[in-house]
């Protein structure tokens, strides 16, 4: 199904209005893990964001292609694939980085938020937009790893970017630079970002998934975005219709 959406919406909805990490809450394991620094933060967010702009344009050209019923499997080769091409060119340019994000890098293939968009959006779209999907959720994916990476690096270790900026200034807090310290700041960040979208995030988690009819191949958590309501209600009419054609046919042949 084609989305009438003007190519604007699409790329800049992910970076705030739908972050993949501060309001769906999506791939908060790497999140968590990776930004105990400002430049594993930043490399971990424009590694994913590489595959899933790559996966995004691939699985847009194949999707009439790929059988239904293996088309989860095949998602999985087409992102494994280049998520294998990522790891080798950070052994080979950026070994220090490589060796700093270590299993991370790739678990990418299982990052929910790759294979949501792949399922949700570049499945049913074209390859643009696919294109400006996987960008705009990428910069949003990486602009919140950077941010939560900076902070934690900067209150916690007093540097930024291994630069000493705030250590002879202030004393740094340790603990923002261990587990609990990084769910506290991202705690915050997710504060932040419901502060900036009203809330609407938090009054669409009240109705959960469960009871949704676009549950079982929704790629979000935690309530539905404008674009699957969108769908939802779409596919709500077309089955109304479809009844409609189905009673006048066994009205005329009765």
């Amino acid at each position: 199904m084609e989305n009438k959406q003007s190519k604007l919406s699409i790329l800049t909805r992910g970076i705030i209005k739908e972050n993949p990490v501060l309001v769906l809450i999506l791939g908060t394991c790497p999140t968590l893990a990776t930004t105990t620094g400002a430049i594993n933060g930043l490399g971990m967010g424009v590694s994913t964001m590489v595959v899933l702009i790559c996966s995004n344009i691939i699985i847009s050209l194949l999707k009439n292609i790929i059988p239904d019923k293996v088309r989860i499997p095949c998602y999985i080769v087409v992102i494994a694939t280049f998520v294998t091409i990522v790891q080798l060119m950070l052994k080979a340019f950026l070994p220090e980085l490589d060796s700093a994000l270590g299993l991370y890098i790739p678990l990418i293939v299982v990052n929910c938020i790759i294979l949501g968009r792949a399922e949700m959006f570049a499945s049913k779209n074209s390859v643009v937009d696919s294109a400006l999907d996987g960008i705009g959720m990428g910069l949003g994916f990486t602009l919140a790893l950077f941010f939560m990476g900076a902070a934690r690096e900067l209150l916690g270790a007093g540097t930024l970017f291994g630069i000493t900026l705030t250590a002879n200034i202030i004393e740094p807090m340790a603990v923002l630079k261990l587990a609990p310290g990084g769910f506290f700041v991202f705690g915050i960040l997710v504060a932040i970002v419901n502060k900036l979208t009203n809330g609407k995030a938090s009054k669409n988690a009240e109705n959960g998934c469960m009871k949704c009819a676009c549950s079982s191949v929704c790629g979000h958590v935690g309530g539905c975005t404008p674009t699957c309501e969108e769908e939802l209600l779409q596919a709500i009419e077309d089955a109304k219709v479809a009844d409609e054609i189905n009673m006048d046919e066994e009205g005329g042949a009765l």
